[in-house]
């Protein structure tokens, strides 16, 4: 008899190894989260490699909530796997996306540092660059020696607390954008810790906010992370959401294959509700991005027309990735609907008419009345009724209505 002592492998973790063993099977749905972290990591040490990646790959698409709560565990428990990179970046871009989840969590202050300069040195951390600066002084203050929550009255610190705090900070301070911090941002959080920025970088910044004269020493980008919008309808979250069903991955935190840019249109509120407004501003702009919210409730519709408008009348026109989605609100990203063109009928996606400003197949249209009009006849999938519910086979004042061009990099 050989014994075999693994402390690390939890014995509720090995006992799904070993069924696997004997049985050739697995079963996940039900599993905590913690549990598949631990049998993935069981499983790349002995070596089980077709199980490992069908627990990774389960892991990433059935356990996004669990991930979002433990960045922090998952990340300091993989970080020196290269094996689980993929889950690795699948946490960074996720992140990325919404770094909220991160930073305020209780473990944020407790983060690698290594694994901190990898997501502040990013351009698509999407977060205000004020933000930033206030969390990277939270968690530099709680890693300093002689500090943390012990010591973090700065009225009370003495020099040496300054110049530990100091090298602390150093390897983040080239990281920040500064020149993203509003005035008032930078006289209220920067300026206090004056006596941690390098001489030159501060005296740098005074002649930004005075002179407005570019920093030298620190030239990053601003953070515009993958899809860069501006909307008074829909967040960069959604905007994400929109640009993973362009590429066809369902998953709301895919990683997505290209930079997207929302160049805005058209906007009812600023150029008036009409048809040929809509049609002079957006004609001949190629891909475009609809969205409509409605009066009666906080929805919001939208539709997606990859040939763009032209100024054919009574033409109907072929694609097979044009869409049709509804929002609950200005901030959902769970109960989001989407109905996409009926295979067979790619030729009725897009209906190029005049009185028209636009329609998606007649399923989804701005008449010339002003009003959205809805209905179903088999364009478009069934899960168009809960897209366009509760006005299918109806019609709607448009509280506001935008249109974007949508180009890629």
């Amino acid at each position: 008899m050989i014994e075999i002592k693994k402390p690390n492998i939890r014995p509720t973790v090995f006992e799904i190894i070993l069924k696997y063993i004997y049985t050739g099977e697995v079963n996940l749905t039900k599993r905590p989260g913690a549990d598949i972290l631990g049998l993935l990591i069981a499983t790349d040490e002995l070596l089980l490699e077709k199980l490992f990646r069908h627990v990774l790959n389960h892991l990433i698409k059935n356990q996004t909530a669990w991930i979002k709560q433990n960045y922090v565990h998952i990340l300091h428990t993989i970080s020196k796997l290269s094996s689980c990179k993929k889950l690795q970046d699948h946490c960074i871009e996720s992140i990325c996306l919404d770094p909220q989840p991160l930073i305020t969590s209780k473990e944020f202050l407790s983060l690698d540092k290594d694994i901190l300069y990898e997501l502040f040195k990013r351009d698509d951390l999407q977060i205000e660059e004020t933000v930033a600066w206030d969390y990277l002084m939270k968690w530099s203050i709680e890693q300093t020696p002689g500090l943390g929550s012990k010591n973090n009255d700065r009225t009370k610190w003495n020099d040496n607390n300054y110049k530990a705090l100091k090298g602390t900070l150093s390897k983040f301070i080239p990281l920040i954008r500064f020149a993203e911090i509003p005035s008032d941002d930078f006289y209220d959080k920067v300026r206090p810790y004056k006596a941690v920025l390098p001489l030159h970088i501060y005296e740098e910044l005074v002649l930004f906010y005075y002179k407005d004269t570019l920093p030298k020493s620190i030239t990053l980008p601003p953070r515009v992370g993958k899809v860069k919008l501006e909307s008074k309808l829909i967040n960069p979250k959604q905007a994400n959401i929109i640009a993973c069903w362009i590429e066809r991955k369902n998953e709301k935190n895919a990683t997505l294959d290209k930079k997207y840019k929302f160049d805005l249109l058209y906007h009812s509120k600023q150029n008036g509700l009409n048809i040929n407004t809509f049609r002079n501003k957006c004609n001949n702009q190629g891909a475009c991005l609809v969205l409509v919210k409605s009066q009666q409730s906080a929805k919001i519709y939208g539709g997606y027309n990859p040939i763009g408008f032209t100024n054919s009348g009574g033409q109907w026109r072929g694609t097979t990735e044009s869409f049709i989605f509804s929002f609950e609100n200005s901030e959902d990203i769970q109960n989001m609907r989407i109905s996409r063109i009926n295979n067979g009928y790619n030729n009725y996606a897009i209906y190029d008419y005049n009185i028209y400003g636009f329609s998606f197949g007649n399923n989804f249209y701005l008449n010339s009345d002003k009003r959205i009009y809805c209905s179903y006849n088999g364009y478009y999938d069934g899960n168009l009724n809960n897209v366009l519910n509760p006005y299918l086979n109806s019609n709607f004042i448009p509280e506001d209505t935008e249109a974007f061009k949508i180009t890629t990099t």
